[in-house]
């Protein structure tokens, strides 16, 4: 680590002793909350090669040389600015944008350049998505969900009908990194994953890494989905809220100090089931409810211009009690996340921007259930520690510097199991996993001139399994944080962009990841009673290597955005369970996994448009996500279960009128695999289930159509209160798209023939949704 961060310092050292300039360098803000502006477009409107964008926190930094300079602020929605500055010393300039459209000539120019930042930009397969574009789109039951909005990009697949969790070129559920404010949240699903556990009301930006991810990013293989909370109006008290059908939510937000400090506060609840609570009350599910709520919570404060302080919270819960008094049964499902993040920002200088993160999450799942005796109970989590250093250098218009480190401490409980039936106990219980997972990196992003830049990074990742703990191979004992086994690996990333003229660009990558913790569902879609566990002396990393290629260009100044990109991957280690699996809580799940390889590849299209009064996007991939272990069928490639051969998703949005405003989705993929039944068998007078090949079978295709219709009764309504009504159709067509098979049989006992029968089995028919959407803004 030290030797790293020599060299990291060396390097900013020669760039600072580099030729005589001068620096312009400050925060980027929207003029009416304060909030800062992520990815904002700072360039010389003069040489728009001469440019940069502003970080997580806002804050840009440019370095020219000694001149006059017309510097442009271009953030899409706002009015651009331009500032005519003679730097012939550092300047610190703090720039408030407004929302709207400017029409002078050189904005208009700096406007394009934040259009054309898929041309642009070294990176490929990364989308930001606007909150305020996710909430006129159609949702489930009223629902907002920034997942299922990600579903419909190229490359990221649903992993089933109306269900939050999603897979990323091929990978599995567990190779994707969600973030809240940097937290990892180990499950993203509410309502058994039909929902997401994030509240857009309080969502201030989402950005979504499919292709190489950068060296910043680490632990997992396929995907990163990185998520900021807003950070509350530093200027006025504002709410906003929504009624809906099943569903309320409020936020609040405003300063604590004027300009210097805010909070937000944000919660939603479901009540469905509530209300139905006096149709329960004398039936045989007396007592029986479900709800989830989510609380969002961030405060700031700035100490001056070069130290804030964030801290941010997230606590969400599902409830789910069931009750049948008459048969003295009863279960409870309580599950959810907790996470917490503090941050320090600090700007050493004009060119070096600082940032420590103390992290905690928490995950848990838990089980009660019981009738007359006989009592159970079923527990399982995850829990972290982390600690994160980024430093970002700019030493001129030509390198972009990063550099940190990051360390974990993990503890992952397994199923402890306890059941007693009178004063008979048949408690199961493992002890917790312990694990240090540590994470370098540095990276460069460099504009080499007008057609060519390049991001190169390393990553050096370590990882032990550590005490107290007893080796299920030698039976040696571990005492506390002693390690009992380690793992290293080097992650090279590499990107590049040549750029053959100002609208078409050609980009390739190649991202080597390694991944230690493992998430493996004996179903089709991650579910809470899923069992994340850690790299040991048993469970190998898994490791990856993903190479993309892509073509990007605009079309009609800058209207249109289209690309093509095609990615193969190459996964080793992979794990799934044996053929053989019975859930059995008297054993770990590290007993009967089994360990292969996979490969995934594809071709994903994307058309765009963003401006204009009719917007929206066109995606299809063309892809193919493959498995191979040599103790399931003899290493026998076959299909996951997220192999999608086909998927197109058409999204649209027209404003009819100042008051009216239509958004739809058409969604089409090719039938989810699927392992058959193909028989059953007696074993002493017991029926044996017999199945067919690994993921031989499909269900067939889906496809969907979904619209909604915004009201906005007085849009240039000048008072502090201002309301919209939401009315949204889900499967407008009442396609009968399939969730799963379900077998019944048939006996004959006299002949000794059984026969099958499969069903196909829908659960979302054509569902009508109405939200009422407010807010108040403080004059």
């Amino acid at each position: 680590m030290k030797k790293i961060f020599t060299i990291c310092f060396i390097l900013t050292s020669l760039f600072a002793l580099a030729q005589s300039n001068y620096t312009l360098s400050g925060y980027v803000r929207d003029a009416n909350t304060g909030e800062t502006l992520i990815s904002a477009n700072v360039i010389n409107a003069e040489n728009p090669i001469e440019g940069t964008t502003t970080n997580t926190y806002g804050f840009y930094s440019i370095t020219l040389p000694e001149g006059k300079y017309k510097i442009a602020f271009s953030y899409l929605g706002f009015q651009d600015q331009i500032f005519e500055l003679d730097l012939t010393k550092n300047l610190e300039l703090n720039v408030d944008m407004d929302e709207g459209v400017t029409m002078d000539e050189v904005v208009i120019s700096a406007e394009k350049e934040a259009k054309r930042k898929n041309v642009e930009s070294t990176q490929m397969g990364v989308i930001e998505l606007p909150v305020e574009n996710i909430k006129k789109l159609p949702a489930i039951f009223g629902e907002v969900d920034i997942l299922k909005t990600i579903q419909l990009l190229p490359g990221v697949l649903s992993s089933g009908e109306g269900n939050a969790g999603f897979y990323v070129r091929g990978g599995g559920p567990d190779q994707n990194l969600v973030l809240l404010d940097e937290a990892v949240v180990y499950n993203s699903g509410h309502l058994l994953g039909f929902f997401s556990v994030f509240n857009a009301d309080a969502i201030k930006n989402t950005t979504l890494i499919k292709g190489g991810m950068p060296a910043n990013y680490g632990g997992r293989l396929s995907s990163v989905l990185d998520i900021q909370m807003k950070e509350g109006n530093n200027k006025k008290y504002a709410v906003e809220g929504g009624i809906g059908l099943i569903s309320s939510r409020l936020t609040i937000q405003g300063p604590l100090v004027n300009e210097k400090s805010s909070f937000i506060v944000s919660g939603r609840r479901t009540y469905i089931l509530d209300l139905a609570q006096p149709l329960l009350n004398g039936s045989d599910f007396e007592g029986t409810n479900y709800y989830f709520y989510d609380l969002n919570t961030k405060w700031n404060y700035r100490f001056s211009n070069k130290d804030r302080l964030y801290f941010s919270g997230y606590f969400g819960r599902d409830v789910f009690k069931f009750r049948q008094p008459k048969r003295d049964l009863f279960f409870d499902l309580p599950y959810g996340n907790k996470t917490g993040t503090l941050r320090w920002n600090h700007l050493f200088n004009d060119k070096l921007f600082f940032n420590l993160s103390a992290i905690y999450n928490d995950y848990n799942f838990q089980f009660d259930g019981g009738q007359e005796d006989f009592l159970f109970r079923v527990f399982s989590g995850v829990r972290d520690y982390n600690l994160k250093l980024d430093f970002e250098y700019y030493p001129n218009t030509v390198h972009k510097l990063k550099y940190g480190a990051n360390y974990t401490y993990h503890k992952l409980t397994p199923n402890t199991a306890s059941a007693t039936n009178g004063e008979v106990d048949f408690s199961t219980e493992f002890l917790p996993k312990y694990a240090n997972e540590i994470g370098l990196y540095i990276l460069d992003d460099i504009r080499l001139n007008q057609k060519w830049s390049i991001n190169a990074g390393l990553r050096y990742s370590i990882f032990s399994q550590i005490g107290p703990y007893t080796s299920k191979l030698t039976g040696e004992e571990y005492g506390t944080f002693e390690s009992a086994i380690t793992y290293t690996g080097w992650e090279p990333r590499f990107s590049f962009k040549y750029a053959s003229s100002k609208d078409l660009s050609f980009k390739g990558g190649i991202t080597w990841s390694n991944q230690y913790l493992h998430l493996v569902s004996n179903s089709s879609s991650t579910l809470p009673t899923d069992i994340w566990v850690p790299s040991t002396e048993i469970v190998e990393p898994q490791r990856g290597i993903q190479y993309a290629v892509g073509a990007f260009k605009n079309w009609k100044d800058d209207m249109y955005e289209t690309s093509i990109e095609v990615y193969y991957k190459d996964l080793q280690n992979q794990i799934d369970y044996a053929d053989n699996y019975v859930n059995d809580i008297a054993r770990e799940v590290e007993d009967d996994f089994v360990f292969g390889e996979g490969r995934a590849y594809g071709a994903e299209f994307f058309v765009k448009k963003s401006s204009g009064r009719l917007n929206g996007w066109i995606g299809y991939t063309l892809s193919r996500s493959e498995r191979s272990f040599p103790d399931i069928e003899d290493g026998r490639w076959y299909p996951t279960v997220y192999d999608r051969r086909h998927d197109l998703s058409i999204v649209a949005n027209y404003e009819l009128s100042k008051k009216w405003n239509v958004g739809g989705t058409f969604i089409y993929g090719s039938g989810r695999y699927f392992t058959p039944i193909q028989g059953f068998y007696f074993i002493e007078q017991e029926l044996n289930t017999f199945y067919g090949p690994r993921n031989s079978a499909q269900l067939s295709d889906y496809h969907r159509f979904d619209i909604s219709f915004t009201y906005t009764p007085k849009p240039d309504s000048k008072k502090a209160f201002k309301g919209s009504w939401t009315f949204s159709l889900y499967n407008t067509y009442n396609r009968k798209n399939p969730f799963f098979i379900n077998y019944d049989t048939e006996t004959d006992f006299e002949s000794g023939t059984t026969t099958i029968k499969g069903e196909q089995i829908t659960i979302f028919p054509l569902i009508p949704s109405i939200t009422y959407n407010f807010k108040w803004n403080q004059k």
